[in-house]
């Protein structure tokens, strides 16, 4: 019986992972070449310069190469941590520019096409489209609160701002789809 393809590649990024914490360059070279069309589009929904995000992604195998002992198997899948690095990063140089995401937030339920973003192919690959399927579940003016709360680290004073609604309000939307969610996953 054929294993999946999904556990074999996370197998092998998981093996050079580990070969990188010491400080095999081979090894890296493979990292880099499994995953770097994968994180430059994590990069590039957040910022949408691409220069900008190339030198994102540049740091972000930086550290890479230097905490690759810090990777956890036990923990996450070698894809979902190189994907919140580069997501993590990208934000925070998003946000020292000085730079915020001004899009009205009714601008966020609709995307511009119908193709899957890099975030949700990526969370999908690692077998969480369980977690899509409830945010699907909650509605679309809550799913795409929850979406921009925590795929854009959006504050809940910018929701508030962005959708035209009460701090508290927001605040007591996003705790009750959060219930729900927890409902549908368990």
């Amino acid at each position: 019986m054929p294993s999946d393809p999904k556990d074999t590649e996370r197998s092998l990024l998981t093996a050079a992972l580990q070969r990188v914490s010491t400080g095999d360059r081979a090894a890296f070279r493979e990292v880099y070449r499994r995953t770097a069309a994968k994180l430059l589009g994590v990069c590039l929904r957040i910022s949408s310069d691409r220069e900008e995000a190339e030198d994102v992604l540049q740091e972000v195998y930086v550290t890479v190469w230097q905490k690759a002992a810090q990777f956890d198997p036990a923990r996450s899948s070698p894809i979902t941590w190189l994907a919140t690095m580069a997501r993590n990063r990208a934000i925070d140089r998003l946000r020292a520019g000085g730079r915020r995401i001004l899009t009205p937030i009714e601008g966020v339920a609709e995307p511009a096409d119908d193709s899957i973003g890099a975030l949700d192919r990526l969370i999908e690959a690692e077998g969480e489209h369980d977690m899509a399927a409830c945010i699907e579940e909650l509605g679309p003016g809550d799913a795409v609160l929850v979406r921009t709360a925590f795929f854009e680290q959006a504050t809940y004073g910018e929701l508030a701002t962005r959708a035209g609604m009460p701090l508290g309000t927001i605040k007591s939307r996003i705790r009750r789809a959060l219930i729900k969610l927890r409902a549908c996953l368990s």
